[in-house]
């Protein structure tokens, strides 16, 4: 194999030690191998920076394995050219493992230019990726909050959820904490009600004559204050996710306009793909490495399996619940190709179907800086219509005829 990198490193990163081993030799000839561990202390990692200055490294690989990477990376950061591999593509083969033998593979693969790169944004965008991770689990911690205090509330034959639409609402939060007091009666309950609710005054009494006992109530009210505490948390995170997004005002902007993108999936974008898409090789292995396309797996000729493929959860994730809000959005070219897909394949693969023409939508957005292109709903008709004429066309000529087509006046 040929030597590309005449001064590189590999390191094994552990969450208390980092074992690196530098390659120093010009081609075709025995590199010269120096060795040496670092705590991962701040200042080992400094210490580890300025060892590997001084040898004259230029490359840094290492895999990407748990979070103990990330403060390795953001110390060695603006100082070599890192590369973070997948550590199921550079494994070893199997036989001897020790920390030096692994760092001495990963700097031999860097050395002859054989670990393909991970995508790791710059640190604005890790920051705000790392908000926005966290927004999601307290949204998701909150839903499994909000799931307790409705089983809580079945518990006590208490039917709230049955007659409110919105347990959770203005209207529910008031009989919630009524509940809570325990001191009002189903009626004075039923009272609270606002808006259209209070038409269904008369079946509210009856959903509130549950068996509330005292650790009903307890329980209740502990309830409450975690869902209340999660609000304001996520409430100050979004104000701090604003604060990011200024930089970017003009793509979040540009991201919206796609059906189905909030301003949480639009930031999610961002976050997690950035702004600059020539770090991709198109807009399809975006796709692969996002993890909403098809798989490939063929062997002896036949076609195996076409799950998709493991990627960005947290992007997955976000997409998948837009396809799902686009295909309410009525008059859009999504929402018709999401049921055309749905009637032959199912709901699910129909939403990852739909997941993948948003994320394409937006590289193509991103890297152009163009607004988005809304085709319609009867962009698939018109297309039908096209490629039927078509095929009708041909099969009358190969059997020898001359085919002219002219619309007639009611088409026209």
């Amino acid at each position: 194999m040929q030597v590309i990198i005449e001064r590189c490193a590999g390191l094994d990163v552990h969450q208390e030690t980092v074992v690196a081993c530098v390659l120093i030799g010009v081609p075709g000839e025995r590199p010269v191998k120096p060795v040496q561990t670092f705590r991962t202390m701040t200042r080992d990692l400094e210490a580890l920076c300025g060892w590997l200055q001084g040898l004259g490294v230029t490359h840094v690989g290492m895999e990407s394995t748990g979070v103990y990477w990330r403060p390795v990376y953001a110390v060695l950061e603006g100082h070599f050219d890192l590369i973070v591999g997948n550590a199921r593509h550079i494994r070893n083969v199997p036989g001897r493992k020790t920390d030096v033998k692994d760092a001495e593979w990963i700097a031999d693969l860097v050395r002859h230019g054989l670990i393909a790169k991970s995508f790791v944004p710059p640190a604005p965008q890790r920051e705000l990726r790392e908000l926005l991770r966290y927004r999601r689990k307290l949204v998701e911690s909150q839903a499994a909050e909000r799931n307790r205090l409705l089983k809580l509330l079945e518990t006590a034959n208490i039917k709230l959820a049955s007659v409110a639409s919105d347990v959770f609402g203005v209207s529910g939060r008031a009989m919630l904490k009524a509940l809570i007091e325990g001191s009002a009666s189903a009626e004075e309950m039923a009272d609270l009600a606002k808006g259209q609710l209070r038409r269904k005054r008369a079946d509210l009494a009856l959903a509130l004559e549950g068996r509330r006992e005292e650790h009903h109530r307890f329980l209740l009210a502990t309830q409450r204050r975690r869902l209340e505490a999660a609000e304001q948390d996520i409430a100050a995170l979004d104000g701090r996710i604003e604060v990011k997004l200024v930089p970017y005002c003009v793509q979040h902007a540009l991201l919206m306009q796609i059906p189905g993108v909030d301003w949480v999936v639009a930031a999610v974008l961002i976050a997690e793909i950035g702004v600059d898409m020539s770090v991709f090789l198109s807009a399809y292995h975006l796709a692969a490495w996002a993890g909403v396309c098809p798989g490939n797996h063929e062997s002896a000729g036949k076609q195996k399996s076409g799950r998709a493929r493991k990627g960005n959860l947290h992007l997955r994730t976000m997409l998948v619940g837009a396809a799902i809000s686009a295909a309410r959005t009525k008059g859009s070219y999504l929402k018709d190709k999401f049921h055309r897909l749905k009637a032959g394949r199912g709901a699910m693969r129909a939403a990852l179907a739909i997941a993948h023409k948003i994320l394409v939508a937006a590289y193509h957005m991103l890297a152009k800086g163009l607004p988005y292109r809304e085709l319609g709903e009867a962009y698939l008709d018109q297309i039908s219509q096209t490629r039927t004429v078509a095929n009708l066309k041909r099969r009358i000529e190969c059997l020898g005829y001359n085919v002219t087509l002219q619309p007639t006046a009611d088409a026209a």
